[in-house]
């Protein structure tokens, strides 16, 4: 018997979260209280989250990043690189922004960090965004380029130990990747999967539905809005390639899952890792006390605890 109370309980209890978890979620709600996602199109909001006009600080480049170029089913598709010499292994990385926001280089800060601590050559994916590119071109470009890198490690990188993972939409992109490989071509090329503050059901789970309009960063209008972008070509939410939380999960890699406990977006993690595990496989939990979304892209200790338990994590996948 699990007693879930006594695993989950502190995590959501106010008292326990970091007084840093704290000021920034007050600082967020300070910066967005007129902010609307939705008063410009999309490739405007875009440029002015790069600006760092959004609740995430401007993103600052790596030098360190190369790009390479593949073919794709729908075009050529970026590879930005951020490799240390002799890498243990290969994290094959997808970025969040609602399939619809985001860059393949607003999160180099991390991705330096698990090339340097972790000793991952990291590999973020530039998919295409919607509602300009709706489903599924997004999961099919994150097809291709996963099928692709799991056959060029080797000789890119000098390792084939692969690992798989993203944030918030980079989550969701991460687990249909995984489903299409192991479902359309009979492959299982990673070792783990790392899968932060993810969106798994499209149809919304209830702490979304419930979250309302205090905008931690995202509130529940704006997942209604991400979702109406991504499917405005259509698309039915219980399908396991749009919702993967409603997917047959067996045959998968050891997964990490984080989340944080004022994320809207927690109760898709809280119900995704009891079915991975439910299906066989290994998974582990961790909620993060007073956490907001992809509270990884803000300073604290929520951030700097969540980051050493993803390298630790990708190490030990990558180990001999």
């Amino acid at each position: 018997m699990i007693d879930l109370t006594s695993a989950l309980g502190p995590s959501f209890d106010a008292g326990k979260a970091p007084a840093d978890a704290l000021a920034v979620n007050a600082a967020i709600l300070k910066r967005l209280e007129s902010w609307d996602n939705w008063a410009h199109p999309p490739a405007v909001i875009r440029q002015m989250r790069r600006e760092g006009r959004g609740a995430f600080p401007a993103p600052i480049p790596s030098p360190r990043a190369r790009t390479i170029t593949m073919d794709g089913p729908h075009g050529p598709i970026d590879l930005r690189i951020i490799a240390p010499e002799n890498p243990k292994g290969v994290y094959v990385h997808i970025h969040g922004g609602g399939w619809v926001l985001g860059s393949v280089d607003q999160q180099d800060q991390w991705l330096e960090r698990f090339a340097d601590r972790a000793g991952m050559a990291c590999v973020s994916i530039d998919y295409r965004l919607a509602p300009e590119h709706p489903y599924p071109q997004g999961p099919d470009d994150c097809e291709a380029a996963a099928l692709w890198i799991a056959g060029e490690a080797k000789r890119l990188f000098g390792t084939d130990r692969l690992v798989i993972g993203g944030e918030s939409a980079g989550a969701h992109l991460a687990a249909v990747t995984l489903l299409r490989l192991r479902d359309r071509h009979g492959v299982m090329p990673f070792r783990a999967a790392n899968l932060h503050a993810g969106c798994y059901d499209l149809a919304l789970t209830p702490s979304v539905r419930r979250w309302g309009a205090e905008k931690l960063v995202l509130n529940t209008r704006d997942i209604e809005m991400f979702v109406r972008h991504f499917l405005v070509q259509g698309g039915d939410v219980r399908n396991p390639d749009i919702s993967p939380l409603h997917a047959d999960l067996k045959g998968l890699p050891p997964a990490l899952f984080t989340v944080g406990s004022l994320d809207p977006l927690v109760d898709d993690t809280l119900f995704m890792a009891p079915r991975w595990a439910a299906a066989g496989n290994r998974a582990t939990l961790e909620v993060y006390a007073g956490g907001c979304h992809v509270f990884i892209g803000f300073p604290g200790s929520n951030t700097d605890r969540c980051l050493e338990r993803i390298e630790t994590f990708m190490g030990e996948a990558c180990a001999d």
